[in-house]
């Protein structure tokens, strides 16, 4: 079924934060009493003064959750939906990272009702029908989590696990491109290769289709264009912002069309080894492209033309790895995940919860494939 999702408000400009309070203000709930969900490396530092300012300014009641440090797991989840319950919230603002966005969304859901966020899991029963009020306000380029339905957090056993669905949708996404700019390079790239995969799997896997083609070709154009740009120059406002856009755009194509093999990839590298998502699904890129490209070489030529090179498929591997490499992703793993061999990275990729990504793609993968992929994921240099 090919349909474009509602997309959320969406706000741009640097010191738009700012006017946060006004944004709760304008929604037709006109919320008082607030969650305010944020990185705790950001809470005490500029970006956490400067949201709390923005609500004192306008008079909002503001409970403060910022328990995460690292990936979100389910108890944090509803430690924060606990807190959000307490306080009687009627509005969530989620500031930092995929993650805080994650949680913002899924405490949103799930603070109307009791019962844990593990519950939700994989769709296994339905979300709340009545969620609060989100506002993502995103400090990296890279989930795209302020415009889709989906939120991740680890289970109890420590595995990754999904929810989905419309009631994880923001209101309002605050793209702020100040709030971007002390965002070490190496995140700022790992981020930015996960935005771009995200474009590049969504306009070229099984469920794609033109019109949502358009905002993914968007969004690589505009990846392609700032994000060494954003790596080098920290402060470059014009990169920032067209890096916090291009995710935005990425992250609206995936909602629409999933991704593919390259995430089937990253999940599995993730759950083998601390290796960071974004760089792990640019290294799942890197690897599985000449394999890919058979299976739809238009759509494949259509990417390669939106990077800035010529459309023709056959140049896309190279324009990929020139760009993961110019902004200083390492490619070899070797080092990081000794005695990880592809047998079994191989069959993390079969899981069941990583079966979805590879249906998507455009082509179809036997164990066989599963292997040759997964070693050459490990043996890249």
């Amino acid at each position: 079924m090919k349909t474009l999702l509602p997309v959320p408000e969406i706000a741009v400009g640097a010191d738009r934060v700012d006017k946060i309070g006004a944004d709760l203000a304008a929604l037709k709930e006109a919320p008082k009493r607030v969650l305010l969900v944020i990185d705790r490396m950001l809470s005490h530092g500029g970006v956490g003064k400067r949201v709390r300012e923005a609500l004192a300014t306008t008079r909002h009641e503001t409970a403060l959750w910022d328990g995460l440090a690292g990936k979100p797991t389910g108890a944090q989840i509803d430690t924060a939906a606990a807190l959000a319950r307490t306080h009687t919230a009627e509005a969530v603002i989620g500031v930092g990272g995929g993650s805080a966005l994650d949680v913002a969304k899924l405490v949103a859901a799930i603070a109307g009702a009791t019962d844990s966020v593990e519950r939700y899991a994989f769709c296994a029963n339905p979300l709340p029908t009545i969620p609060l009020p989100v506002i993502c306000v995103p400090t990296t380029a890279g989930t795209g989590s302020e415009t889709t339905h989906t939120a991740v957090f680890a289970n109890a056993a420590g595995k990754k696990a999904w929810a989905w669905g419309p009631e994880l949708a923001a209101r309002k996404a605050v793209l702020d491109a100040s709030l971007t700019t002390s965002l070490p390079a190496p995140l700022t790239a790992a981020t930015g290769i996960d935005a771009l995969i995200h474009a590049v799997e969504s306009c070229t896997n099984a469920n794609r289709f033109e019109a949502n083609d358009v905002i993914a070709h968007a969004a690589i154009r505009l990846i392609a264009r700032h994000l060494p740009a954003a790596v080098r120059e920290p402060q470059n406002l014009e990169a920032r912002e067209g890096m916090l856009v291009a995710s935005c755009y990425a992250g609206i194509a995936i909602n629409n069309t999933g991704t593919a093999i390259a995430h089937n990839i990253a999940h599995a590298l993730g759950s083998i080894g601390k290796v960071h998502h974004g760089r792990a699904a640019g290294l799942g890129l890197r690897a599985s492209l000449p394999w890919s490209l058979s299976a739809s070489e238009r759509a494949f030529a259509d990417v390669a033309e939106a990077m800035g090179g010529p459309r023709d498929a056959g140049a896309l591997p190279g324009l990929v790895d020139r760009l993961i490499r110019a902004v200083g992703l390492k490619v070899a793993l070797a080092d990081e995940l000794p005695g990880v061999t592809p047998e079994r990275l191989a069959a993390e990729m079969a899981l069941p919860e990583n079966e979805a990504m590879r249906k998507s793609s455009a082509r179809p993968s036997t164990e066989r494939d599963l292997h040759d992929l997964a070693r050459a994921v490990l043996t890249a240099s």
